[in-house]
């Protein structure tokens, strides 16, 4: 009876724990009052049904926030990842938000951080929220991945692309004091076409959580298409992510980009 509460997000969980601890949501339980506890994208009705199903079998609110609170301390061993939308609301169905969970994640680093993208678009926007935390926190490590695409029938040499693309990123498109490392995936310059891009979309944080996205740093990728991502607080994974990053510069499969004076 209780499982369906379970299976919420552990921020969904906690909110809920909390209301019926409080007594800010007890019964005679409605849907109106759980959205007023919990907010509009918490899944009202099925919340609703489980909850009414433990009142009729006798058990009260604390007797569910306490079985809610314990099932938390007992799974903190085991993270457990949650998904992240972009894209339309859908009613009764809850969905972590893109754009929170990046600025989240990017505005809590501590120590580092790895930022992965295909593509960005209006950096000084795009990029604000990682140059803040940098500018704030003097120690914090920056690696930006970032893609340089050749355009089709385009003979600029290589490096030529690439200063030209660094020359824009540090004097028009980087809106911090500091700068990150930046790194790009020389493959995409080869004038005979591209064997492969730097596609990838992600962040790792502290070497603790680990964002694997669809979406790009872009508005659009952020608040209107449908994307989908996973966010996850296991270590190793994220550690992993992180180390394979590092291997791919340390074999220079991926190349610094010039620091081209602002």
């Amino acid at each position: 009876m209780i499982e369906p509460l379970l299976e919420l997000p552990a921020h969904v969980r906690a909110r809920l724990a909390q209301a019926l601890r409080t007594g800010l949501l007890c019964p005679p339980y409605s849907e109106t009052g759980i959205r007023s506890a919990l907010g509009g994208g918490a899944p009202i009705q099925g919340l609703h049904n489980g909850l009414c199903q433990l009142e009729q079998q006798g058990i009260s609110g604390a007797a569910v926030a306490l079985a809610l609170d314990v099932a938390d301390r007992a799974a903190r061993g085991v993270p457990r990842p949650d998904l992240v939308w972009s894209g339309p609301e859908v009613p009764g169905l809850h969905a972590r938000d893109t754009r929170r969970v990046y600025e989240q994640l990017v505005g809590s680093a501590q120590r580092s951080l790895w930022v992965c993208t295909f593509a960005y678009y209006d950096g000084p926007q795009a990029f604000k929220t990682l140059a803040d935390r940098m500018d704030e926190i003097p120690g914090l490590q920056v690696r930006l991945l970032l893609n340089i695409q050749r355009r089709y029938g385009d003979t600029t040499a290589p490096n030529d692309l690439v200063f030209t693309f660094a020359d824009k990123l540090w004097n028009n498109q980087w809106p911090g004091k500091r700068r990150p490392e930046v790194y790009y995936d020389p493959r995409s310059l080869d004038p005979e076409g591209p064997e492969g891009v730097l596609h990838a979309k992600a962040v790792v944080a502290d070497d603790e959580a680990a964002f694997v996205t669809s979406a790009n740093l872009t508005e659009a990728a952020f608040d209107r298409n449908i994307e989908v991502g996973v966010l996850s607080w296991d270590r190793t994974l994220a550690a992993s992510l992180a180390t394979h990053f590092r291997i791919l510069i340390e074999r220079e499969l991926l190349r610094p980009l010039p620091d081209t004076n602002p």
